[in-house]
């Protein structure tokens, strides 16, 4: 994994480097009336309206004064664009899935918008949610029943559900949504080594009959201990559980990344909040099982 290490006031963050699309220096935007606070205005960049929010706000609670030039980095996922308002950017730096550990702390104001922390040269750095910090400003953007769309709620719940995502928010509102279309044995993890030794313990106490303890695993890319895709790859090496469909729901899936679901024989990807379209995938994976 490649991090982008930033700062705001005198902590120092990251971002996985496959969401931002590039760093640049905006001096102009427009206000917008009656916005979230951390919403510095709109600004236009290469023809396109960017919304900017202002991270000094969102981690500090700080306003500063954006007369000046000042660096965004923007950023591309779940179908939108965005550019997050920075002090510093640092530099790049490759790092092992591993190296991302879950917070322990409780207390921190920010504790709830970092989803890992990073040792690297000494120094801490805190690698954020950004999909929470959108969603919080701006809930209509993240996974919501409506999403559901035309899919009717029906008792769907024969159909078990392992599920692996890092972020607090995201694993609620998959739940909430889920269970709004009639789904009601789903098991939640935050994180692919969680998951993984679930369904190993499975596969070892239960040979081939593991699949009646579980139908399809659906995870993240973007998590500490380990990722997505390597969660994928493990599965499907895996002599007795490579039968189990694997669904990747990630902010990351785009044309450009497909490759490399595809690469570790993900069953299927599809990219956050699509929501609806994930109950329609599930509901045609366990079709024969469950008719």
């Amino acid at each position: 994994m490649e991090i982008l290490e930033f700062t705001v006031k005198d902590s120092h963050y990251a971002i996985n480097v496959i969401k931002v699309k590039e760093i640049l220096e905006v001096e102009s935007f427009s206000k917008v009336p009656k916005s979230d606070p951390a919403v510095l205005g709109m600004a236009l960049i290469r023809g396109e309206v960017i919304p900017l929010i202002d991270m000094s706000v969102v981690l500090e609670d700080e306003f500063k004064d954006r007369s000046q030039k000042f660096k965004i980095l923007l950023c591309e996922f779940n179908h939108l664009k965005v550019g997050f308002v920075v002090d510093q950017v640092l530099g790049i730096h490759r790092i092992g899935w591993d190296a991302i550990k879950k917070p322990t702390y409780v207390n921190d104001v920010n504790s709830s918008l970092v989803i890992g922390n990073i040792t690297f040269n000494e120094r801490i750095l805190m690698l954020l949610d950004f999909e929470k910090i959108v969603t919080d400003i701006s809930p209509s953007t993240g996974i919501n029943a409506e999403r559901i769309g035309q899919i009717a709620p029906k008792d769907r719940s024969k159909v078990k559900l392992v599920l692996s995502d890092d972020s607090t928010l995201i694993r609620q509102l998959l739940r909430d949504v889920l269970t709004e279309a009639g789904f009601v044995n789903m098991r939640f993890f935050d994180d692919g080594k969680q998951a993984l030794d679930h369904l190993s313990n499975l596969a070892s106490q239960k040979g081939e009959s593991f699949m009646d303890d579980v139908d399809i695993l659906i995870t993240d890319i973007e998590m500490p201990q380990m990722d997505g895709h390597t969660l994928t790859r493990k599965v499907k090496e895996d002599p007795i559980l490579r039968k189990l469909p694997v669904i990747i729901f990630s902010s990351l899936i785009t044309d450009d990344l497909k490759h490399k679901g595809d690469s570790v024989q993900a069953d299927a990807q599809m990219s956050k909040p699509e929501v609806g379209k994930l109950v329609e995938l599930i509901d045609g994976f366990v079709r024969h099982k469950y008719r």
